[in-house]
């Protein structure tokens, strides 16, 4: 029996728009979109980060 896998999802910044986080989602949540507050290494402090499609 094989293990499902859980889809990786991508975080991007919704001031710069870049990329910096990736997380493994499990399929339950894979409904609702998350949208949490993380460090932006360009932006230099705490934004919103939107989960976006791979």
């Amino acid at each position: 029996m094989a293990a499902k896998k859980k889809p990786f999802i991508k975080f991007q910044c919704a001031t710069c728009k870049e990329v910096n986080y990736f997380i493994k989602k499990s399929k339950e949540k894979a409904e609702t979109k998350l949208e949490l507050q993380k460090f932006c290494k360009r932006c230099r402090k705490r934004t919103a980060h939107k989960e976006t499609k791979k």
